[in-house]
């Protein structure tokens, strides 16, 4: 899982607070190495909410853009909305519940290759970030057991986005920041009925 936002290093809505600015622009994006869905094989694919968070995250109202991963086929694809977009339940049901409006579901080809918070994403015309971890010694700088964006048993790595860029205009999200905030953290989930 990364994430990528406007809020300065260390970002407040980790530990629940309001966003530097009172509202946020961000990017929260999950590529699943291995894994299935509903039966469905879904290794190697990513899918990203670029989001608009309009007071505290935990508070909801947020307006996404959902990209798929254009490797994906209609099945794959479909199976990741039921998934990320809560039809299954679960922690993906809470998360997908703080958004209030899906604006538009894209499909690119995604770029991520991000270990510890080091790294970038590219989400082909639409997005770009790269970042660095918070690293003040040779050991990265990890948050656990916060209020949101963290992964039960999982540091979340602390790092700061060298650049971040939106560029999708004909949906009102158009941004760039330097130096602001970026996190990154394994995760693994298991749902069995």
């Amino acid at each position: 899982m990364l994430e990528v936002c406007s809020c300065g290093v260390l970002c407040p809505c980790f530990v629940g607070e309001d966003p530097d600015g009172g509202t946020c622009a961000g990017l929260i994006a999950f590529h699943l190495e291995r894994g299935e869905i509903d039966g469905v094989d879904v290794s190697g694919l990513t899918i990203a909410d670029i989001a608009q968070i309009p007071g505290n995250a935990l508070a909801g109202g947020w307006r996404v853009v959902v990209v798929v991963d254009a490797n994906a086929s209609d099945e794959q694809r479909q199976a990741l909305l039921d998934a990320f977009g809560g039809e299954l339940g679960g922690p993906l049901a809470d998360l997908a519940a703080l958004v209030e409006e899906v604006v538009a579901v894209e499909t690119a080809s995604i770029t991520h290759m991000v270990d510890r918070a080091d790294g970038m994403i590219r989400i082909d015309g639409m997005v770009e970030a790269e970042m660095e971890p918070i690293s003040p010694q040779e050991t990265p700088t990890t948050l656990r057991d916060s209020a949101f964006s963290t992964v039960p048993g999982a540091p979340a790595y602390m790092g700061k986005a060298s650049r971040f860029e939106v560029d999708i205009p004909q949906h009102g999200m158009s941004w760039t920041f330097e130096g602001h905030n970026a996190v990154q953290t394994a995760w693994q989930m298991e749902h069995v009925e």
